[in-house]
């Protein structure tokens, strides 16, 4: 169902592929993608499509972190580069093992899964190294509290790995970090 409210302000947002209009509505002050509002000619009125609404939010949310994620890859290779290391090569299987750690270490921050066993039982065939982080919000910010630690940094310039998959997990508007390694 629309629900009718008045315009009240406009806010440019920048977004992965672009621009994105939003708006401020007097309905539960909320922020609203402008594809969710339809206004009617010389009215001054605007008709807000709920559904709409959490498609566009969901889908900037997705692609920023699809960005910082290619952002916090890039970063890591860039600081193998700097020491004549070659270049991570991006695994599926590492990025689904860390969509799963992402996950995890919001109920509990460690290598140490919830369950009780060891981090690298999510796929034991490719897991090799660990890197967790939590409450950055940008690639950079993460990749350098990473290279700050000399265990983390370890990993990132390990030259004997040689593949790499990473996720973020987004909860209550908080990032946790989750990368993998492997041979």
């Amino acid at each position: 169902m629309k629900k009718k409210a008045r315009w009240l302000s406009a806010l440019l947002l920048a977004a992965m592929m672009g621009a994105v209009i939003a708006c401020s509505a007097v309905q539960e002050g909320s922020l609203l993608e402008a594809a969710a509002v339809r206004g009617e000619e010389g009215l001054g009125e605007y008709y807000i499509d709920p559904g709409a609404i959490a498609l566009a939010s969901r889908a900037t949310t997705t692609k920023t972190m699809d960005l910082a994620l290619e952002d916090a890859y890039n970063l890591c290779n860039d600081q193998r580069a700097a020491r004549n290391l070659k270049a991570l090569r991006w695994d599926n299987n590492l990025a689904d093992a860390a969509k799963v750690r992402a996950q995890e270490i919001v109920q509990k921050f460690s290598h140490t899964r919830p369950n009780g066993t060891q981090w690298w039982t999510v796929n034991s065939d490719v897991q090799w190294g660990e890197n967790l982080a939590k409450l950055y919000g940008s690639a950079p910010e993460v990749v350098t509290a990473w290279m700050n630690s000399p265990t983390h940094a370890a990993n990132i310039l390990d030259s004997e790995f040689k593949t790499v998959g990473m996720s973020i997990y987004q909860t209550n508007n908080k990032w946790y970090w989750a990368q993998e390694f492997g041979y």
